[in-house]
């Protein structure tokens, strides 16, 4: 068959169906083939496209130039760019044809950009490339305010519907204290990589976090982290001492604690410094806040036992924080 004859075939089954027809039901009134498809226009999409008919709804690749159209429609329209939802509202289409052509939503005010030129449409459409090409200059504008130049920051872009507040009073990245366990989660993320942790895991199973501790300048050691708002919620939530070997907390209320605790309120109150810059006061201070259990007869050997049912050949050791490293000190030793 011949293009035209294929175009005709193609035409007279949707006259007859009143719909534009499928493939197979072409195929059901006619000798067409799958290869005089190809051979003429390669896929059936853009046969129907030759012929005039378009067929939408899941599994039609939707037109270029109808995408484009509705798309430029809708910016005619809003007198801006639409966002995803106010295309999936007020659209024809899916966002997913313009998404899975452009490599992203950000992406397709530039790629329809490059489409209309490229098929010579500026006269039709010249309003909505103007859109377009002021959408550009803005966002660049952004980048030239937000961004920096040879290593120095440049002044930040102002959100002109936003807002102005003065400058912050305190140099943390946390405004006011925790009040539930997330603000302490949160917190000890701001501060862990002083403190000399390296957190690995987060979960919500119990124990909450897997970090590294610095123990010396060059070793560290993995261990199980439990984040809490009081220390002694611990034990109203039922958790297992031995599958923890520190709790996180801003409080520290749980009096005889058989667990390391590092209580945040202390760390934090007493203006924590960085690590590389600590000099022996503010070892102190970061010591303030790190309580580790105390050594009793029964804690030794129930920390021996534990250490037997974790199949290690050594007694468990505790590491309390120093400024410049961490020293490991058995339990026998710690006051």
């Amino acid at each position: 068959m011949s293009k035209e004859e294929v175009i005709a075939a193609i035409q007279e089954s949707a006259a007859r169906l009143g719909h534009v027809p499928t493939f197979t039901e072409v195929r059901r009134t006619t000798k067409m083939s799958k290869h005089e498809i190809r051979k003429h226009f390669l896929t059936y999409s853009k046969a129907l496209s030759e012929c005039g008919l378009q067929r939408t709804g899941p599994g039609y690749e939707a037109d270029a130039t109808e995408l484009f159209k509705d798309w430029a429609g809708l910016v005619r329209k809003l007198g801006k760019l639409p966002t995803m939802a106010e295309y999936e509202m007020h659209g024809s289409y899916s966002v997913r044809p313009l998404i899975r052509r452009y490599g992203g939503w950000v992406h397709v005010p530039a790629g329809l950009q490059d489409f209309a030129r490229k098929e010579k449409l500026e006269g039709e459409w010249n309003d909505v490339l103007d859109v377009i090409a002021r959408h550009k200059e803005e966002e660049l504008d952004g980048r030239r305010t937000s961004g920096s130049t040879n290593g120095r920051p440049l002044r930040p872009r102002i959100l002109k519907d936003r807002p102005i507040y003065g400058r912050p009073m305190m140099d943390m990245a946390l405004g006011l204290a925790p009040t539930n366990e997330m603000g302490v989660v949160f917190l000890f993320g701001t501060v862990a990589k002083e403190l000399g942790y390296m957190v690995v895991k987060l979960q919500t199973e119990f124990p909450d976090c897997e970090a590294f501790r610095l123990i010396d300048p060059e070793h560290c050691q993995l261990i199980k982290v439990e984040f809490e708002f009081e220390s002694r919620n611990f034990l109203a939530h039922g958790h297992r001492i031995d599958d923890c070997d520190l709790i996180v907390c801003w409080k520290h209320n749980w009096e005889g604690c058989p667990v390391e605790v590092v209580e945040l309120s202390k760390v934090i109150g007493q203006n924590l410094p960085l690590r590389h810059g600590d000099t022996e006061n503010s070892k102190d201070r970061i010591q303030a806040g790190v309580t580790v259990p105390q050594s009793s007869p029964a804690s030794r050997a129930k920390s021996k036992s534990s250490t037997r049912r974790r199949g290690e050949g050594q007694d468990r050791k505790v590491w309390k924080v120093g400024a410049q490293a961490r020293v490991p000190v058995p339990h026998d030793h710690l006051q």
